[in-house]
């Protein structure tokens, strides 16, 4: 192909400037992966410390003092939506533990321990003893744990609303991470909170759910909203009941994207320019070839050329040194996890090959307007 073939003898004279080009456009893919990544990585672990470990949307009963029935209707309505990848139908009781003349308030969270494990990842944060199995088992958090002088085995005394007491047993200690959970919640099967508040066999206090996309849970809700199956259900939503954290990823999101925008018009125009300059030091090559024949469209399609070369080769170097960035930085003190998203690097390389393209498009115009007769009366 002829214009292909000039393109590359075009970058192959001005070597020096051609790889400044690719410096350049290199440079700008490096940053925009590199930044990008750390902001979608951060964001990823905030979600999973804050919400990670509690739920989406959470079901009532409209009257708060009321339990909620889970009915067959309201489990298959949850069950065939494929937005929920989890149902944990619970019983919270508040109690107050006593130990001698110390005591301190609780909420006892009463569910299968199927359930505790897939929503607050128990087994995980397990440090010492096992997951509850009998009705009188019950495990609480390591920090609430020390402050008490409470070992596991050791029999844990909880005054009941009405006044009368219950002894359970400490089989476990968690440590999650968050001190909301660790000194404030203990868990049991469902069976102590349904004896103690008195429900049926399918009357909870709430039941939670996880998504699997956290953002459309107040969609999901408006949908839920016009179902018979969820009639007479209060929702809670998590971006509602943390309206703070989501201003702030927001936030994230917002000055990650405007960065990446201005890596990009940095690009587009660094390259438009040296093009620029390309296509007036090349004029009289590009009027003696017009002369001979060359037609507008293949004048034109020589920038195009070069445009496309110098973004391939400038993409792709930039894609390697944005791993490399990302490799060194992870070599650091960092308290999240880097995640890779193949999705956004497969589409930021994509983007700075189109961006070098249409970058190319007011040279290869001008290009294409040579007038040859011109040129070469000009000398």
């Amino acid at each position: 192909m002829l214009s292909l073939r000039i393109a590359t003898r075009f970058l192959r004279t001005g070597r020096g400037q051609s790889l400044l080009i690719i410096a350049g456009i290199a440079v700008g893919i490096a940053v925009q992966i590199f930044v990008g990544t750390l902001i979608m990585s951060l964001q990823a672990t905030l979600l999973e410390t804050t919400i990670g470990n509690a739920s989406h949307v959470t079901l009532q009963n409209v009257d708060e003092k009321k339990p909620i029935r889970y009915s067959p209707a309201l489990q298959r309505g949850l069950a065939s939506d494929r937005r929920v990848r989890l149902i944990v139908p619970d019983r919270v009781l508040s109690v107050i533990f006593s130990k001698g003349t110390d005591s301190a308030p609780i909420s006892v969270v009463g569910a299968l321990p199927r359930d505790i494990n897939a929503i607050y990842k128990m087994e995980k944060h397990l440090v010492a003893g096992r997951m509850v199995s009998d009705p009188q088992d019950v495990i609480l958090g390591k920090s609430f744990a020390t402050k008490y002088r409470l070992s596991v085995g050791d029999p844990v005394l909880v005054v009941l609303p009405g006044g009368s007491q219950q002894k359970l047993k400490l089989v476990g200690l968690f440590d999650v991470g968050t001190s909301a959970v660790n000194d404030r919640i203990g868990f049991t099967t469902p069976v102590f909170p349904r004896q103690a508040l008195g429900l049926g066999p399918d009357e909870y206090t709430d039941i939670q759910t996880q998504l699997t996309d956290p953002f459309a849970s107040t969609r999901v809700i408006a949908d839920w909203a016009t179902l018979e199956a969820f009639s007479g259900v209060k929702y809670k939503d998590w971006q509602v009941e943390s309206s703070q954290l989501l201003v702030g990823l927001q936030g994230q999101s917002s000055s990650s994207y405007m960065i990446q925008v201005f890596v990009l018009v940095a690009v587009a125009l660094g390259i438009a320019s040296t093009l620029a300059i390309s296509a007036v030091q090349k004029t009289r090559q590009i009027g003696i070839l017009k002369a001979m024949g060359m037609t507008d469209a293949t004048a034109g399609a020589v920038f195009l050329w070069e445009a496309g070369i110098l973004g391939v080769f400038g993409t792709g170097l930039g894609f390697v040194f944005g791993l490399g960035l990302l490799r060194l930085f992870a070599l650091g003190p960092i308290t999240f996890t880097i995640v890779l998203d193949p999705a956004f690097v497969g589409g930021s390389c994509a983007i700075g090959i189109v961006v070098s393209l249409l970058s190319a498009i007011i040279p290869s115009r001008q290009t294409s307007r040579i007038d040859p007769i011109e040129v070469i009366q000009g000398g």
